[in-house]
């Protein structure tokens, strides 16, 4: 049995029984042998089978027991890789690797994403393992996250578009004879040439000249099929191009040498190398076009920033050199230099390469800016929060790679077919050469029966044809390996993947994975939070109701603060909070009240109420004693008093009748607004109530979703009445509410509206709907959200636009359409040109153009994507409007 031993740090144990919990989790794996844990050290080893378990596997273990296991993760550029077989070796390579936990290599970028434990694999390991495969990645002298990580892949990106180039070139020159000789042959019936010049026969200037496009153009593939098959045991295109120009090659040079009779080939194999490695650098081209716009992105970063010392001196510094807490100082038409607060200034910044919003953004002190955006008036001084990878633009990028890395399921299908593509293509080609071979005339009667056109050569001699059936049967082999094309079938997927994940970056949509974008175009309803999502989440106090002793309304004041009457005539006190006769409490003191007791509490509402009380005038002081109630509100101690803020359910489970409110109560939810009773010392005081402005885009956004045939819901910890008001407003169905759901049970409403066999996406911002955006078929957090959310989502939103949710599943459901169109082209083409070659009717050059410019038509169709914008659904056929 064979047994690796992996050693590993494992973050978030507290105590002896955490390291019992991950032992017995990781022990339970079918494999491991051997697990220790030690909580002092916060380490582990683990000893296991890697034929039966994966270190991805032990991992996820150790996650699912609740802890974190240390990892780190690299992007590795990979050269000479020239199909999909290829990434699937060189991903084997590196999962073999000890340490790595799990490695994605996508061959439409050239690029392999590493995930390892640090204290087990480096770089140099993942080099090596490359290497060892038969493949060249791109050394890297700088930091992972600085400026020469690019310089380095681009500049191998760029030498090896320019060495196809040079091959492409040279091969044309030698071939441009052999392809005129090739056309006096088919076309004017090969007499107009002489059969030889200044006395050498035409069949040694055709050697001469495709002799050096063999060794030239021909040794990369041969190198390569080597390396595939005596190193990795599995075959590539490179073994295809290599058997089918050596073929002709070779038969063409046992003709010229009398061994065998028949007709020469040489013009057929030189141009085959030429049309491939034509096709290489077209496709070359092609890869560096498609990630064009991450690069531009990542170019568009300042180069050096103005940082203000601690005496007010100013100085230019490279962005490398600045660091958290440094002040720098942005005038009008700069760049901000990384991501920060602004500390001075005021000013409108334009966001649009990071949030594709092209209205500039107000900015003053206290808020906070994004790194690379446009200071467009203003002068700003901001304290850097985030400098070098952990940039908003440097994780935009990272986000898209990890995306492009991560492919769809549809993917699976074309990895099944790949696998055994290329042995069944030479299986098939040696079949067919060979019953070409044995029944010349019955096959030749068949094609001549077919509504097709003639054979290649007219067909063997026995049937009529000009070439003998040795010859033919050597025709049909070439051509069988050559129309083959894993290329096209391995490019489907990840190049539309690649530009489709990039849209959704110019558009501020970030999608996790390759995954998560298939997934969302089949999202049937979406689940919003009200708070922060469809509404600002900015509440503002607009109404304070006041009970006397007899708990009777007696007075109240709208949003601008101004008293109604009260029911015996009396005015509002403005004391400062402090307090009227029990059976006389003011406007103002019941204000006081609430406001103080909320002053404990980070909840909008709260902050609401504090603010409310401060812009009247009215001293706010902390509270003796506070008691947040998850879902239903608060209590707290004001001067010695109990107080009571929240729901009708707090105030009856603590002994007050709620009833005399009731119809203050509705009046207020009817209005959209979240009114919560007042009691102090356990009498009910009085009702405030808050408003919360709906944003702009949210009706808008809920009826293209609704036009879509997308079901949308609303889910709230409001109560009732205010939840279906605001979703009245935006155009919701009130059946389609759920109000009054504590934080803690969301994730178990989007689980139960799954139940019903939905696939729902959860759109929230705040940490209390983490668990449910971790539930949810697709869970999304919108620009303003916390890192809590964003974190547990499978689809960020850059902006607070609750639009941006149709962006979203319009731009999944474009680029799977797109992935259908390659795939469907891949194999259609695969399943069309195949038969066609092993019937004698294709000639092997034709055979090789075709394949060639199969894989770069998938590339360029996946191109002609770049110019969607997702503000209207994808049309998969015309032009795009």
């Amino acid at each position: 049995m064979n047994q690796q031993k992996s050693h590993m740090d494992i973050q978030g144990m507290s105590c002896a029984n955490c390291s019992q919990t991950i032992a017995d989790a990781v022990g339970s794996l079918d494999g491991v042998s051997e697990v220790n844990i030690n909580f002092a050290t916060d380490e582990g080893s683990v000893k296991y089978d890697p034929d039966q378990v994966s270190l991805r596997e032990i991992y996820d273990a150790i996650e699912d027991a609740g802890y974190s296991p240390v990892t780190d993760s690299v992007t590795v550029a990979i050269t000479d890789m020239s199909c999909a077989n290829c990434s699937e070796t060189v991903q084997g390579a590196l999962e073999r690797t000890p340490g790595v936990v799990e490695a994605d290599v996508n061959f439409a970028t050239d690029e392999a994403q590493v995930t390892y434990n640090p204290g087990e694999a480096s770089l140099a390991d993942f080099y090596d393992a490359i290497e060892d495969a038969g493949y060249s990645p791109v050394r890297e002298g700088g930091e992972r996250d600085g400026g020469s990580e690019g310089d380095a892949r681009e500049a191998a990106r760029q030498e090896e578009i320019r060495r196809q180039l040079r091959l492409t070139l040279f091969g044309a020159a030698l071939a441009a004879p052999l392809l005129f000789f090739l056309a006096e042959k088919f076309l004017l019936g090969g007499d107009v040439l002489p059969e030889a010049i200044l006395g050498i026969e035409f069949g040694w200037i055709e050697f001469l000249l495709a002799t050096p496009v063999q060794l030239v153009l021909g040794w990369p593939f041969y190198r390569n099929s080597y390396k595939a098959l005596v190193k990795n045991g599995r075959a590539n295109m490179d073994v295809l191009i290599a058997l089918g120009s050596t073929t002709a090659y070779v038969y063409s040079v046992a003709v010229l040498l009398d061994v065998i009779a028949g007709g020469l080939y040489f013009d057929t194999a030189a141009l085959i190398l030429v049309f491939i490695t034509l096709g290489n650098y077209l496709e070359a081209r092609s890869k560096g076009q498609a990630g064009e716009a991450l690069r531009k992105l990542l170019e568009m970063e300042a180069e050096t920033a103005t940082v203000i010392d601690e005496d007010g001196n100013e100085a230019e510094i490279p962005l490398e050199d600045v660091e958290v807490g440094d002040r720098m100082k942005v005038r009008p038409g700069e760049q901000i230099p990384t991501d920060g607060a602004v500390v001075d200034g005021q000013s409108a910044v334009d966001e649009s390469m990071v949030t594709g919003e092209s209205v500039p953004v107000e900015k003053r002190e206290g808020d906070e800016v994004v790194g690379s955006t446009i200071n467009e008036n203003g002068v700003l001084v901001v304290e850097a929060t985030r400098v070098g990878k952990d940039t908003a633009l440097q994780q935009i990028v990272q986000t898209v790679k990890e995306a492009q890395s991560r492919q769809p399921d549809i993917q699976n299908v074309a990895d099944r077919i790949s696998a055994y593509f290329v042995p069944a293509v030479i299986a098939n080609a040696v079949l067919w050469g060979v019953v070409w071979f044995l029944f010349p005339e019955a096959l030749a009667g068949f094609v001549d029966w077919l509504p097709l056109w003639g054979l290649v050569a007219g067909g063997p001699a026995v049937a009529g044809g000009t070439v003998t059936v040795f010859e033919f049967a050597i025709v049909v082999f070439a051509s069988a390996v050559l129309i083959a094309c894993p290329c096209a079938l391995g490019l489907a997927t990840p190049a539309a993947t690649m530009v489709g994940t990039t849209i959704g970056a110019q558009n501020g949509v970030l999608f996790k994975g390759g995954d998560i974008l298939e997934r969302a175009k089949d999202v049937d309803t979406v689940v919003f939070d009200k708070t922060g999502t469809l509404t600002k989440g900015e509440m503002e106090l607009t109404d304070v109701v006041v009970f006397d002793s007899g708990a009777s309304e007696a007075k109240r004041t709208d949003g601008s603060g101004d008293s109604q009457p009260t029911a015996d005539g009396g005015e509002p006190t403005a004391d400062g909070g402090q307090m009227a006769a029990r059976d006389r409490l003011s406007e103002a003191d019941v204000l006081g009240l609430a406001a103080m007791a909320e002053s404990g509490s980070e909840h909008p509402l709260a902050r609401a109420i504090v603010a409310g009380a401060t812009d009247r005038g009215i001293d706010v002081t902390d509270p003796e004693e506070f008691e947040n109630v998850p879902g239903h509100g608060i209590k707290a101690t004001v001067d010695g008093s109990e107080v009571l803020v929240g729901n009708r359910k707090l105030i009856r489970d603590n002994g007050i009748d709620p009833g005399p409110a009731q119809d203050t109560m509705e009046r207020l939810e009817n209005e959209g607004k979240t009114a919560m009773l007042v009691a102090y010392e356990g009498t009910l005081a009085g009702v405030v109530a808050n408003a919360d402005t709906v944003k702009e885009s949210a009706k808008d956004a809920v009826s293209q979703l609704q036009e879509r045939g997308v079901d949308v819901m609303m889910i709230t910890g409001d109560n009732e009445r205010t939840a279906r008001a605001v979703a009245e407003q935006v155009g919701i169905d009130p059946e389609n509410v759920r109000a009054g759901v504590l934080p803690e049970d969301k994730s178990d409403a989007v689980e139960s509206i799954q139940d019903e066999g939905r696939k729902a996406m959860m759109v929230g911002d705040g940490v209390n709907d983490a668990p449910a955006l971790a539930v949810a078929y697709v869970g999304t957090a919108i620009g303003s959200g916390t890192d809590v959310a964003i974190e547990a989502a499978d689809v960020t939103l850059m902006r607070d636009d609750p639009l941006d949710v149709v962006k979203a599943i319009r731009i999944s459901d474009a680029t799977l359409a797109k992935i259908k169109q390659n795939l469907v082209w891949a194999l259609g083409y695969n399943t069309a040109m195949i038969p066609l070659a092993s019937l004698g009717l294709l000639q092997p050059v034709l055979a090789a153009g075709a394949m060639a410019f199969s894989s770069v038509s998938v590339l360029s169709n996946s191109l002609l994507f770049r110019r969607y914008a997702p503000d209207h659904d994808y049309k998969l056929l015309g032009r795009l409007r």
